[in-house]
């Protein structure tokens, strides 16, 4: 089987999806000897733009797990896109909770879109709601394993003779379809939290700089007032992260709840995990 272009495709509001992707393709493309090129579809912008895929690309597709899914807001884009008949790596970064039905479901997803996957992992990076959950992941560790998973990843190629060999796709971990249901947070009296119109504050030190409105994803913080909102908040972490003065926060008490519990819950370190 013959790879000409490695492509590192990914979703990465916060940059961790980012890491554990361009590691893996990167490490591939100079395996392979051939050019990696990157599609970042994080922008709202990006997402309309058409990802050119051929045949003999070797695709390594990544995004975060929201409620132990692939994000709902992507679903639509993905669809469209096609793959042509190349391989793909799908690939789920999560807050070291669950990744619950996310790999199973973007396997599928590509599957559906003419990809044939030949292998797949999932990830852990620091939790969007948090700086202390899963802090500072992937670490060099994480990047290790993607290092070690692009070796493997290299070894299975070199054994496939032709594309018409892959017939099945990656078997990995998760429910078929129909896969569970959003995970949804609770309170101590197993009372349901509804956190999905939540949205940031912006406290008095803000200096406007906009750099809150230039990396959200929906494209929802207004330029001339980032106080306000366009459009719909996903709680992806990505203006509260970048923000030099830690200006962006939430004060609803269900969030704050929320995020407190799956700080002390979830402490312990979860590994990476590879399907190949």
């Amino acid at each position: 089987m013959q790879i000409k272009r490695v492509l590192s495709v990914y979703f990465s509001a916060t940059g961790t999806t980012k890491k554990v992707v361009s590691q893996i393709a990167e490490n591939l493309a100079i395996y392979l000897g051939v050019k990696c090129e990157t599609f970042d579809f994080t922008l709202a912008k990006m997402r309309t733009i058409e990802i050119k895929i051929e045949k003999e690309d070797l695709v390594v597709f990544g995004t975060p797990v929201y409620a132990g899914r692939v994000p709902n807001v992507l679903l639509k884009y993905l669809s469209t896109i096609d793959g042509n008949g190349a391989v793909a790596v799908p690939i789920v970064v999560y807050g070291n909770r669950n990744y619950d039905d996310a790999l199973i479901e973007l396997r599928d997803i590509l599957e559906k879109g003419d990809f044939k996957t030949i292998a797949a992992a999932s990830f852990i990076g620091e939790h969007s709601f948090s700086k202390v959950l899963a802090k500072g992941r992937p670490d060099k560790e994480d990047l290790n394993i993607a290092l070690d998973f692009s070796e493997m990843l290299l070894t299975k190629i070199n054994q496939i003779e032709d594309y018409e060999d892959i017939i099945d796709p990656i078997n990995v971990n998760g429910s078929d379809y129909p896969y569970r249901g959003y995970y949804q947070p609770r309170d101590r009296f197993g009372n349901l939290i509804n956190i999905l119109k939540v949205k940031p504050n912006t406290a008095d030190n803000c200096n406007d700089c906009k750099l809150c409105v230039k990396v959200c994803p929906m494209n929802s913080i207004n330029y001339d007032d980032v106080r306000s909102f366009n459009g719909i908040c996903i709680k992806c972490g990505a203006c509260l992260k970048i923000c030099p003065k830690n200006a962006k926060y939430y004060d609803d008490k269900g969030y704050l709840y929320h995020k407190k519990e799956l700080e002390e819950m979830y402490s312990k370190r979860l590994e990476p995990e590879i399907f190949i």
